[in-house]
């Protein structure tokens, strides 16, 4: 799982636990695996098809999901993912992340663009009330869509708690597995063009033709969005001998790579929250994050900001890191304090509220 699948299993687990006086109704597309039946008052429903085309999208939300909420006479749907059906009548919550495809059309496959772009701001209007991860997605969809402020509620996301200081030991263990022991800078997510790999490898070569330094960069996901524009960037490197690529990890595996690097390097263009900040300071790990969107209200002063297309301000973030021990201590303790804002207990506990909010409404 990604960020959104994370947001939607901590963010279920609880709410689902913490209230066995209701019966909650999964609705999936393909088969699911059991460890997402939380309670016994989770009942799964399997419907297809499965969704994975704009066509299907149509077809899944606005003809297969009404039949299914008359049968249950549900009184509520909530969608972790903003997706809602116009063709329904009960009450619908929806989370928004972010509208990167209103700012970043390119990024999306074209026939998911032309459907997020005509239907986001319907399910928008649609919605009984919103819950938005940052109070950056917040003012943009009310910018975007001129959605009513008092329809949308600010719910930060947490980060699992998996993620945690790693001992010195454990650290040296992971380099000598990935990068023949040298320090190094991460980068984890999709390989999504908003998320910047391009200027992240220009600033990562700017910084070691300026030092003689064994540190490394990894990079942790899938090349799902490899792009020519990013494969030209990593193929002019310098030093592209010295970035690692280590696919997707499993869970215990990641916690022990991120609490192992010198620094978290997350400099997108775009981002509704960011995950990855808080995991990094969950991990006691140095943050260089971006000076725009999300990223500056989930790291506050907890982190380097910088410019994400100025790879310059990227590589002079990168050598303060790895010269100044001070810095570096100073912003982990900074990110200890910062991170207790977050957590998937508070996150549950307040999506919580704004559905339980309208179940009373729509009883009134």
């Amino acid at each position: 799982m990604e960020g959104i699948g994370w947001v939607t299993y901590e963010n279920l687990k609880r709410i689902t636990r913490a209230h066995p006086e209701h019966e909650f109704y999964f609705i999936f597309d393909r088969p699911y695996a059991d460890e997402f039946i939380f309670a016994g008052n989770v009942h799964p429903i399997v419907a297809p098809p499965q969704a994975r085309h704009p066509i299907l999208y149509l077809i899944w939300f606005e003809w297969v999901l009404p039949r299914i909420l008359r049968k249950l006479e549900a009184d509520l749907f909530f969608s972790p993912d903003s997706y809602l059906s116009l063709r329904s009548n009960v009450p619908q919550i929806a989370i928004f992340h972010d509208l990167n495809f209103e700012h970043r059309p390119k990024d999306v496959p074209f026939f998911a663009r032309h459907y997020y772009r005509h239907f986001f701001p319907k399910f928008a209007q649609k919605a009984t009330k919103i819950i938005a991860v940052s109070e950056f997605t917040k003012q943009d969809i009310i910018r975007q869509y001129h959605i009513s402020p008092e329809k949308i509620k600010v719910v930060y996301n947490g980060a699992n708690e998996r993620f945690a200081p790693v001992e010195p030991s454990v650290q040296q263990a992971v380099r000598e597995k990935y990068t023949n022991g040298a320090p190094y800078f991460v980068f984890v997510g999709a390989f999504n063009p908003r998320k910047n790999l391009t200027n992240l490898f220009r600033a990562f070569d700017l910084y070691k033709s300026r030092h003689d330094t064994p540190v490394r960069l990894l990079v942790i996901g899938e090349k799902m969005y490899w792009t020519r524009e990013i494969e030209e960037a990593y193929r002019r490197m310098q030093f592209r001998d010295q970035v690692v690529f280590t696919g997707r990890l499993q869970m215990e595996e990641l916690t022990s790579v991120i609490g192992s690097a010198l620094a978290m390097t997350y400099v997108s263009f775009l981002e509704g929250f960011g995950i990855p900040i808080v995991e990094a300071f969950r991990a006691h790990v140095p943050v260089i994050t971006s000076n725009i969107t999300s990223m500056p209200e989930i790291a506050g002063d907890a982190a380097l900001l910088v410019n994400p297309g100025d790879k310059e301000d990227i590589a002079r973030a990168m050598e303060q890191i790895s010269k100044d021990e001070k810095l570096r201590n100073q912003l982990i303790a900074k990110g200890l304090q910062r991170r207790k804002d977050f957590s998937w207990d508070k996150s549950a506990s307040r999506i919580w509220e704004v559905l339980e909010n309208v179940l009373q409404g729509n009883r009134l």
